[in-house]
Protein backbone atom coordinates (compact mmCIF):
# COMPACT_ATOMS: atom_id res chain seq x y z
CA UNK A 1 0.00 0.00 0.00
CA UNK A 2 1.31 3.10 -0.72
CA UNK A 3 2.42 6.06 1.86
CA UNK A 4 -0.18 8.55 0.69
CA UNK A 5 -3.38 8.52 0.72
CA UNK A 6 -4.16 4.68 -0.80
CA UNK A 7 -5.69 5.27 -4.54
CA UNK A 8 -8.65 3.70 -5.30
CA UNK A 9 -9.47 3.02 -9.40
CA UNK A 10 -13.17 2.59 -9.78
CA UNK A 11 -14.25 0.81 -12.88
CA UNK A 12 -17.57 1.93 -14.04
CA UNK A 13 -19.61 3.47 -16.90
CA UNK A 14 -22.12 5.35 -15.11
CA UNK A 15 -21.27 8.97 -14.16
CA UNK A 16 -23.28 9.01 -10.74
CA UNK A 17 -21.36 6.81 -9.71
CA UNK A 18 -18.73 8.68 -9.93
CA UNK A 19 -20.05 11.30 -8.87
CA UNK A 20 -21.40 9.62 -5.75
CA UNK A 21 -18.06 7.43 -5.14
CA UNK A 22 -15.73 10.43 -5.58
CA UNK A 23 -16.14 12.86 -3.13
CA UNK A 24 -16.97 9.75 -0.31
CA UNK A 25 -13.97 8.14 -1.48
CA UNK A 26 -11.82 11.34 -0.89
CA UNK A 27 -13.44 12.18 2.29
CA UNK A 28 -12.30 8.93 3.38
CA UNK A 29 -8.90 9.59 2.81
CA UNK A 30 -8.83 7.59 -0.30
CA UNK A 31 -7.34 9.22 -3.85
CA UNK A 32 -10.17 8.46 -6.40
CA UNK A 33 -9.50 7.04 -9.64
CA UNK A 34 -12.07 7.44 -12.79
CA UNK A 35 -12.32 4.47 -15.19
CA UNK A 36 -15.39 4.44 -17.52
CA UNK A 37 -14.50 1.35 -19.90
CA UNK A 38 -13.00 -1.78 -19.18
CA UNK A 39 -10.15 -1.69 -21.41
CA UNK A 40 -9.62 2.16 -19.49
CA UNK A 41 -8.97 0.47 -16.34
CA UNK A 42 -7.08 -2.44 -17.03
CA UNK A 43 -4.78 0.10 -18.91
CA UNK A 44 -4.69 2.18 -15.38
CA UNK A 45 -3.89 -0.92 -13.62
CA UNK A 46 -0.78 -1.90 -15.90
CA UNK A 47 0.22 1.88 -16.16
CA UNK A 48 0.63 2.57 -12.06
CA UNK A 49 -1.43 -0.49 -9.78
CA UNK A 50 -4.08 1.22 -7.68
CA UNK A 51 -4.07 -0.24 -3.82
CA UNK A 52 -7.95 -1.23 -4.82
CA UNK A 53 -10.07 -1.75 -7.75
CA UNK A 54 -13.83 -1.05 -7.61
CA UNK A 55 -15.25 -2.85 -10.53
CA UNK A 56 -18.59 -2.47 -12.02
CA UNK A 57 -20.03 -5.71 -14.34
CA UNK A 58 -21.88 -3.63 -16.54
CA UNK A 59 -19.14 -2.21 -18.69
CA UNK A 60 -19.51 -0.82 -22.16
CA UNK A 61 -16.97 -2.81 -23.63
CA UNK A 62 -16.74 -6.10 -22.40
CA UNK A 63 -17.90 -8.11 -19.82
CA UNK A 64 -16.80 -7.35 -16.26
CA UNK A 65 -16.06 -10.71 -15.63
CA UNK A 66 -13.63 -10.12 -18.34
CA UNK A 67 -11.63 -7.57 -17.30
CA UNK A 68 -11.54 -9.47 -13.88
CA UNK A 69 -9.96 -12.19 -15.29
CA UNK A 70 -7.75 -10.62 -16.85
CA UNK A 71 -6.78 -8.18 -13.86
CA UNK A 72 -5.94 -11.32 -11.97
CA UNK A 73 -3.27 -11.95 -14.19
CA UNK A 74 -1.01 -9.25 -13.61
CA UNK A 75 -2.78 -7.15 -10.46
CA UNK A 76 -2.98 -9.00 -7.24
CA UNK A 77 -4.56 -6.18 -4.93
CA UNK A 78 -7.93 -5.73 -2.83
CA UNK A 79 -10.68 -6.05 -6.02
CA UNK A 80 -14.65 -5.70 -5.06
CA UNK A 81 -17.26 -5.81 -7.68
CA UNK A 82 -19.96 -3.36 -7.56
CA UNK A 83 -22.70 -4.87 -9.64
CA UNK A 84 -26.58 -4.32 -10.52
CA UNK A 85 -26.54 -8.57 -11.29
CA UNK A 86 -27.65 -9.86 -7.68
CA UNK A 87 -27.65 -13.58 -9.53
CA UNK A 88 -25.84 -15.78 -6.72
CA UNK A 89 -24.37 -17.40 -10.23
CA UNK A 90 -23.04 -13.90 -11.09
CA UNK A 91 -21.53 -13.70 -7.53
CA UNK A 92 -19.94 -17.03 -7.56
CA UNK A 93 -18.28 -16.69 -10.87
CA UNK A 94 -16.79 -13.26 -9.71
CA UNK A 95 -15.40 -14.95 -6.92
CA UNK A 96 -14.09 -17.81 -8.03
CA UNK A 97 -12.40 -15.12 -10.77
CA UNK A 98 -10.51 -14.06 -7.87
CA UNK A 99 -12.65 -10.86 -6.78
CA UNK A 100 -12.30 -10.22 -3.04
CA UNK A 101 -15.85 -9.49 -2.16
CA UNK A 102 -19.43 -8.54 -4.18
CA UNK A 103 -21.39 -5.14 -3.28
CA UNK A 104 -24.78 -5.17 -4.95
CA UNK A 105 -26.14 -2.23 -6.10
CA UNK A 106 -28.00 0.07 -5.11
CA UNK A 107 -25.51 0.04 -2.26
CA UNK A 108 -24.80 2.60 0.95
CA UNK A 109 -21.58 3.71 0.61
CA UNK A 110 -21.06 3.37 4.52
CA UNK A 111 -21.36 -0.21 3.38
CA UNK A 112 -18.91 -0.13 0.44
CA UNK A 113 -16.57 1.98 2.47
CA UNK A 114 -16.38 -0.69 5.44
CA UNK A 115 -16.31 -3.78 2.86
CA UNK A 116 -13.19 -1.66 1.39
CA UNK A 117 -11.82 -1.30 4.92
CA UNK A 118 -11.23 -4.87 5.32
CA UNK A 119 -10.01 -5.84 1.86
CA UNK A 120 -7.88 -3.01 2.60
CA UNK A 121 -6.72 -4.47 6.17
CA UNK A 122 -6.48 -8.20 5.01
CA UNK A 123 -4.41 -7.31 1.86
CA UNK A 124 -1.34 -5.50 4.35
CA UNK A 125 -1.81 -8.85 6.75
CA UNK A 126 -1.25 -10.96 4.00
CA UNK A 127 2.05 -8.56 2.93
CA UNK A 128 3.30 -9.01 6.67
CA UNK A 129 2.62 -12.31 6.61
CA UNK A 130 0.98 -12.46 10.39
CA UNK A 131 1.39 -15.50 12.07
CA UNK A 132 -1.26 -16.13 14.18
CA UNK A 133 -5.00 -14.72 13.76
CA UNK A 134 -7.63 -14.34 16.54
CA UNK A 135 -11.62 -14.74 16.94
CA UNK A 136 -12.67 -13.89 20.46
CA UNK A 137 -10.97 -16.74 22.60
CA UNK A 138 -9.69 -18.57 19.28
CA UNK A 139 -5.97 -18.53 18.34
CA UNK A 140 -4.95 -20.19 15.41
CA UNK A 141 -0.69 -19.98 15.03
CA UNK A 142 -0.54 -20.83 10.68
CA UNK A 143 2.94 -20.86 10.92
CA UNK A 144 2.68 -23.90 13.71
CA UNK A 145 -0.32 -24.99 12.60
CA UNK A 146 -2.14 -25.04 16.40
CA UNK A 147 -5.66 -24.03 17.17
CA UNK A 148 -5.98 -22.59 21.00
CA UNK A 149 -9.33 -22.34 22.35
CA UNK A 150 -9.69 -19.82 25.72
CA UNK A 151 -6.11 -21.12 25.97
CA UNK A 152 -6.71 -25.00 25.43
CA UNK A 153 -5.58 -26.89 22.24
CA UNK A 154 -8.31 -27.52 20.25
CA UNK A 155 -7.65 -31.01 18.35
CA UNK A 156 -8.34 -30.72 14.49
CA UNK A 157 -8.30 -33.68 11.84
CA UNK A 158 -5.64 -32.59 9.42
CA UNK A 159 -8.63 -31.75 6.39
CA UNK A 160 -10.25 -29.93 9.46
CA UNK A 161 -7.32 -27.78 10.09
CA UNK A 162 -6.55 -27.64 6.33
CA UNK A 163 -10.32 -26.07 5.90
CA UNK A 164 -10.04 -23.70 8.60
CA UNK A 165 -6.77 -22.70 7.29
CA UNK A 166 -8.45 -21.73 4.28
CA UNK A 167 -10.89 -19.50 5.43
CA UNK A 168 -8.23 -17.97 7.65
CA UNK A 169 -5.67 -16.82 4.86
CA UNK A 170 -8.70 -15.33 3.19
CA UNK A 171 -10.13 -13.89 5.85
CA UNK A 172 -12.55 -11.11 5.63
CA UNK A 173 -13.03 -12.58 2.13
CA UNK A 174 -16.05 -14.76 0.47
CA UNK A 175 -14.84 -18.01 -0.55
CA UNK A 176 -16.74 -20.26 -3.13
CA UNK A 177 -17.91 -24.03 -2.25
CA UNK A 178 -15.78 -24.61 -4.98
CA UNK A 179 -12.86 -22.70 -3.74
CA UNK A 180 -12.69 -24.23 -0.45
CA UNK A 181 -13.39 -27.74 -1.88
CA UNK A 182 -10.60 -27.73 -4.39
CA UNK A 183 -8.10 -26.44 -2.16
CA UNK A 184 -8.41 -29.15 0.54
CA UNK A 185 -9.72 -32.23 -1.22
CA UNK A 186 -8.69 -31.16 -4.88
CA UNK A 187 -10.49 -30.59 -8.11
CA UNK A 188 -12.38 -34.13 -8.15
CA UNK A 189 -14.41 -33.03 -4.87
CA UNK A 190 -14.87 -29.94 -6.54
CA UNK A 191 -18.42 -29.74 -6.11
CA UNK A 192 -19.17 -31.69 -3.04
CA UNK A 193 -21.12 -29.21 -1.11
CA UNK A 194 -22.78 -31.53 1.41
CA UNK A 195 -19.01 -32.69 2.28
CA UNK A 196 -18.29 -28.86 3.02
CA UNK A 197 -20.92 -28.35 5.26
CA UNK A 198 -20.43 -31.50 7.50
CA UNK A 199 -16.86 -30.11 8.10
CA UNK A 200 -17.87 -26.71 8.72
CA UNK A 201 -20.12 -28.38 11.11
CA UNK A 202 -17.36 -29.85 13.04
CA UNK A 203 -15.26 -26.77 13.10
CA UNK A 204 -18.06 -24.69 14.62
CA UNK A 205 -18.82 -27.24 17.15
CA UNK A 206 -14.66 -27.11 17.99
CA UNK A 207 -14.83 -23.45 17.86
CA UNK A 208 -17.91 -21.50 18.15
CA UNK A 209 -19.56 -20.68 21.59
CA UNK A 210 -22.92 -21.32 19.80
CA UNK A 211 -22.50 -23.17 16.59
CA UNK A 212 -26.24 -22.18 15.95
CA UNK A 213 -25.12 -18.73 15.42
CA UNK A 214 -21.98 -18.52 14.63
CA UNK A 215 -19.73 -15.56 15.01
CA UNK A 216 -16.21 -16.67 13.01
CA UNK A 217 -17.12 -18.91 10.71
CA UNK A 218 -20.12 -17.05 8.86
CA UNK A 219 -22.40 -18.69 5.94
CA UNK A 220 -22.63 -16.80 2.52
CA UNK A 221 -26.00 -18.46 1.27
CA UNK A 222 -25.65 -20.42 -1.71
CA UNK A 223 -22.19 -18.94 -2.17
CA UNK A 224 -19.30 -20.04 0.51
CA UNK A 225 -17.80 -18.94 4.10
CA UNK A 226 -16.22 -16.49 5.63
CA UNK A 227 -13.89 -16.34 8.51
CA UNK A 228 -14.53 -12.97 10.20
CA UNK A 229 -11.47 -12.31 13.05
CA UNK A 230 -11.13 -10.02 15.19
CA UNK A 231 -10.28 -6.47 13.75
Amino acid sequence: MTASRPRILVIDDEPQIHRFLTPALDAAGYEPVRADTGAAGLSEIAKQPPDAVILDLGLPDMDGQDVLRSARAFYDGPLIILSARDRELEKIKALDNGADDYVEKPFGVGELLARLRVALRNRMVRDVGEPSVSAGDVEIDLVKRVVRKAGAPVRLSPREYDLLATLVEGRGRVITHRQLLTAVWGPANADDVQYLRVFMGHLRQKLEDDPASPRWLMTEPGVGYRFVGDV
